[in-house]
């Protein structure tokens, strides 16, 4: 347990680490790629490092030399894994990794934490089940262990339901260039977490592979394309640095990340422009992103397009004069934790009213209160309400440790704000 000292917190520029989404994405599509990439400023956590031990399972040669990782592609020519592939409880290594190792040799298993076999895979299986491909979960529950046969798809057309998780189209999207058939994607109903669909696809066309698509409805790509090798940078974290601008947000102090751009297509950096409304100051330039706060009043927004950053806004919220809705957050039961339930139980501990109707959150700002914050080993719970122990004295973080699945040096990072 880490107790948060409430001290003045200073103008300051901070570094974030490399974007934790960008780095599973590129780590996956340098595997399928034809050669040597070079991966610069890539995230070391314990979810990329997920993905990137799963890689070499399949066989996949990396070197890793700090944040710049070397990965010899191989073409989508998974080699055998004799043991199963334990994923903890990255859902993004498992959804990314499902449709990978459809494209390998012989038998695979997916499997991880307790809280992974709770987490739902089952439209993303039953999508590589329409194109021929030996894939079950073997519980019958429709999540983790997922059993995979390799090599037995050719791609064709497929539907899929994303209104869990955009990491289930990604997934298909990753592994279709190397399919013979590729694939022709039909989306039913809306998509959630959209900016993470125009990722992968920006990350497929900067690899060299020609992707059609049709809004967010319908995407077509050819097979048998070649994924080019070369060298891949990832940039700053905008999930990482929310908690740093949340920071400016409540204590009136101007926090700036930098290397973030606004042409970002990470859709946590959305989090700026709702603090904006909210009332800070928000500076853009070629060095990074600033944030100062202001005098914060309740906004309505809606977080479907973005998550992860439900934890950080509702935090920034309990500071706030009015009340602020947050809308489609129903899928924050299936993160890491509930986290609906997490954020609603920790600001409560705090002092704060909130209300559920189980798409919708609604938190009465106020002046919250030092307490004991539980983490349910959510990294993102674990930081988020850092944030508000900064002000609010005698707070105190359970199981801080957490943060190591997507942020390791965070407390580091976390007393720049107040050192002098």
């Amino acid at each position: 347990m880490i107790p948060i000292e409430t001290r003045p917190v200073r103008d300051c520029t901070l570094t974030v680490p490399g974007s934790k989404s960008y780095t599973h994405r590129l780590l996956i599509a340098a595997a399928l790629s034809e050669g040597r990439c070079t991966l610069t400023n890539a995230l070391r956590s314990e979810d990329t490092d997920l993905t990137l031990g799963a890689l070499r399972q399949m066989g996949i040669a990396i070197a890793a030399h700090g944040t710049t990782l070397e990965v010899h592609g191989r073409g989508g020519r998974f080699g055998p894994a004799t043991e199963p592939i334990h994923l903890g409880n990255s859902g993004t290594s498992m959804r990314l990794l499902i449709s990978t190792a459809c494209l390998g040799e012989g038998d695979y298993l997916l499997t991880g934490t307790p809280r992974m076999q709770e987490r739902p895979v089952q439209p993303l299986t039953d999508a590589l089940t329409q194109m021929g491909a030996r894939v079950e979960c073997i519980n019958g529950t429709g999540c983790p262990p997922v059993r995979i046969r390799g090599g037995e798809v050719l791609g064709g057309q497929t539907a899929i339901d994303c209104s869990v998780s955009s990491q289930f189209l990604s997934s298909l999207l990753l592994a279709a260039p190397r399919l013979p058939q590729g694939m022709d994607i039909r989306v039913v109903g809306q998509a959630v977490s959209r900016p993470y669909i125009d990722m992968t696809i920006e990350i497929l066309e900067r690899f060299g592979i020609h992707v059609v698509r049709q809004d967010y409805a319908r995407f077509t790509i050819p097979g048998d394309q070649a994924l080019n090798p070369g060298q891949y940078a990832v940039e700053p974290d905008a999930s990482n640095a929310s908690y740093f601008w949340a920071i400016g947000a409540i204590s009136g102090r101007r926090i700036t990340i930098e290397g973030i751009q606004s042409k970002s297509l990470q859709g946590d950096l959305g989090i700026v422009a709702l603090f904006e409304a909210m009332g800070c100051r928000i500076s853009r330039d070629d060095e990074g992103m600033s944030v100062q706060g202001g005098d914060l009043r309740g906004i309505d927004a809606d977080m479907g397009n973005m998550p992860d950053m439900v934890p950080t806004l509702a935090v920034v919220a309990a500071f706030a004069r009015g009340t602020t809705i947050i809308r489609n957050v129903a899928h924050l039961r299936a993160k890491e934790c509930d986290r609906l339930a997490a954020v609603m139980t920790e600001l409560g501990r705090m002092g704060i009213e909130t209300h559920t109707d189980g798409n919708d959150l609604s938190i009465v700002g106020g002046a919250p209160r030092g307490a004991e914050i539980e983490t349910y080993d959510d990294h993102r719970i674990a930081m988020s309400f850092a944030v508000a122990g900064l002000l609010a004295e005698g707070t105190r973080i359970r199981n801080e440790r957490c943060v190591a699945k997507s942020f390791p040096d965070f407390w580091h990072v976390f007393d720049q704000v107040t050192r002098e």
